[in-house]
């Protein structure tokens, strides 16, 4: 055998402990995440299928599905709105899912190593692990938000309830002398005692946003202005990594255990909600604008409805972040990924439903105590999370507690989706570093949640909200759905659309060919197409993020722009590396950059065998590139 000399390293970019590790004659030691009953004895498995589908359910059923669904389908005519939602589910959502859900479980690895199966494409694992690291700095400061207003509940009446006394001063709302603040609860406007605040003082608001802005993120005029570190922010955004840190610690053995209260405490919370809401004077006018008579059919016909649908579906479900394949890396090889997928998508829409009337039944409410249409008060995102549905949970009877259960619910459904975030990074890294890092998995968690904790501190500052609107615009939009189109071309048609139902029927046994004539549909054909409409309507329609009027600076939109840009260009640059390591002239290149590699296939080497017959495996602890040297053993 020729040896490799010391300027083929380079050729080395990834390191996997693969199958050929667990035939070796050396003892080995049990890691901490690896049970005695695990199938895989080198990455560990799922102690329970239990914990896997309620790991995949917390991790699907997020903030959006509370804070931005129900809003979409009020705007979009109602009750109209479940029909494009429901198509768009069924042609683009369950058939991306199933895709990369089944592709994590086959090869037993993170979203990086997995593209083994089409080298040329490894770039898209690399934008799925940046997209997922951006996207938990600014996810956990949304958990901060969350913990702090739940330490803020705890006091009556509520601080931004408009009846108490909310003090303003330097360090909180810019103004020197104490005043209190007269709040109408009918007409919504502020009048301010003491006229020496009026720095501090914005007419029109309602209380609840004046706490948001003034206290809670004591927000500055603009993204220029910096401002310093909102302490409290900062200790509630430490707190936050602690939780996320402790569950992660032992990886999927010790956070599969967490699901057990955060991915049921929402249901539980949501059905409070929904029968406190059901009560109450006005909650029917709050469901009619959402999903009844108010129900407007006539939107089907708008494009932005049925683009709308399919964002929310794309979104709603975390599909090209990276999460769905690290998790389901962790399956055994003969579970049934079908039969997962189709009951964490059908969970999650339903929960998107269910979730609608326990807000607008809220938001109906508060409509009928301040004698204005439900249009006027609902809201998205921030604006409905931490404004408008505090401002109507305020109006309640015991107030105090229907706020602690909403903030306790948020902060649930955020662990959940950071969970699966800080896995697929610690998953990459454990795959490219099996040797150095596997056993010390806890250290590598740690390690992460600190880095971006320090990453996290710019968004507690005054200006925080514009860094965390910023993230959330250039990297968590159109970005995923370049990544989710080139995953389902690239395993469609460049790995081979048949061969990959070849692999799903290994794990989940053979199928019949009609079963088979709808997935082949969606993923040669409609799925693609219908991501780029959707791709390129968003590019079409893009504008440049203001928050609450207040537009950004040229240099924040051009950082912006960076950091979408950083998140994709490992895709060409990896492919061009790809094709100029190979060997041939250029077209043998490209076909060989688009094959799999020698060591592509099921983690464990019986697996391997059944599928790929009794030929000679490369070792599999190295991932070359090229073929200018030998790696087997």
């Amino acid at each position: 055998m020729r040896k490799c000399n010391l300027s083929d390293i380079t050729d080395i970019v990834f390191k996997n402990s693969s199958a050929g590790d667990q035939t070796n004659n050396e003892p080995k030691r049990k890691e901490s995440h690896v049970g005695t009953e695990d199938e895989n004895a080198d990455r560990g498995n799922w102690s329970s299928k239990r914990e896997y589908m309620l790991s995949m359910i917390g991790y699907a059923v997020g903030l959006g599905n509370v804070w931005r669904f129900p809003y979409l389908a009020y705007k979009h005519g109602g009750g109209a709105f479940l029909i494009p939602y429901t198509v768009m589910l069924v042609v683009a959502g369950i058939p991306l899912f199933f895709l990369e859900s089944s592709f994590g479980q086959f090869c037993s690895q993170g979203p990086i190593n997995a593209w083994k199966a089409v080298p040329i494409l490894q770039g898209v694992g690399i934008t799925m692990m940046l997209v997922s690291t951006f996207l938990s700095i600014y996810y956990n400061v949304i958990i901060a938000y969350s913990i702090y207003y739940l330490f803020a509940s705890f006091q009556y009446p509520l601080p931004w309830s408009g009846s108490s006394e909310m003090s303003c001063n330097a360090t909180e709302i810019g103004c020197c002398n104490s005043t209190v603040y007269n709040v109408s609860v009918v007409s919504l406007n502020m009048t301010a005692e003491n006229q020496t605040c009026q720095d501090g003082f914005v007419p029109g608001q309602s209380p609840s946003e004046q706490y948001w802005n003034k206290v809670a993120l004591q927000r500055t005029s603009s993204m220029d202005e910096t401002g310093p570190i909102v302490w409290h922010l900062a200790l509630c955004l430490l707190l936050a990594w602690i939780i996320v840190g402790a569950a992660l610690f032992k990886g999927i053995k010790s956070s599969g255990k967490v699901v057990y209260f955060t991915a049921t405490f929402p249901y539980i919370v949501l059905f409070i909600l929904l029968i406190r809401g059901a009560t109450l004077e006005g909650a029917r006018n709050g469901i009619e604008y959402y999903i009844g008579s108010q129900s407007n059919f006539t939107k089907l016909g708008e494009a932005e409805v049925w683009k709308d649908a399919a964002t929310q579906i794309f979104f709603s479900l975390s599909i090209a972040w990276g999460g769905l394949m690290a998790m389901s890396s962790y399956n055994k090889f003969y579970n049934n990924c079908y039969q997962d997928s189709i009951i964490v998508c059908v969970t999650n829409c339903a929960t998107s439903v269910f979730a609608g009337f326990a807000i607008f039944s809220i938001l109906g409410h508060m409509a009928h105590i301040y004698k204005k249409p439900v249009s006027e008060v609902a809201d998205e995102g921030f604006a409905l999370a931490f404004i408008a549905y505090p401002d109507g949970l305020s109006k309640l009877p015991i107030s105090p507690l229907w706020s602690i259960l909403f903030f306790f619910m948020l902060i649930t459904l955020g662990l959940d989706s950071q969970f699966a975030g800080i896995e697929v990074i610690s998953t990459c890294l454990l795959d490219a570093y099996p040797k150095v890092l596997k056993s010390r998995r806890g250290l590598v968690t740690t390690a992460v949640c600190i880095l971006l904790f320090l990453l996290g501190l710019p968004c507690v500052t005054g200006a925080g909200i514009y860094w965390v609107n910023l993230i959330d615009t250039f990297c968590a939009g159109w970005i995923l759905l370049v990544a989710g189109l080139l995953e389902v071309i690239g395993l469609a048609f460049l790995y081979g659309g048949n061969r990959f139902i070849k692999d799903i029927e290994m794990m989940i046994g053979t199928k019949s060919a009609l079963f088979w004539l709808w997935w082949r549909a969606c993923w040669f054909f409609i799925t693609p197409v219908v991501l780029t409409i959707i791709l390129g309507w968003s590019l079409y329609t893009f504008m440049p993020p203001t928050y609450d009027s207040v537009e950004y600076p040229q240099w924040g939109i051009s950082l912006g722009w960076c950091l979408s840009a950083f998140c994709l260009i490992w895709i060409p640059i990896l492919a061009v590396w790809r094709v100029y390591k190979a060997n041939g002239h250029l077209w043998q290149r490209v076909k060989s950059a688009c094959s799999p590699t020698e060591d592509w296939g099921p983690y464990l080497e019986h697996h391997r065998k059944e599928h790929y017959g009794t030929r000679v495996v490369p070792d599999p602890n190295v991932f070359v590139i090229s073929n200018k040297c030998d790696t087997r053993l």
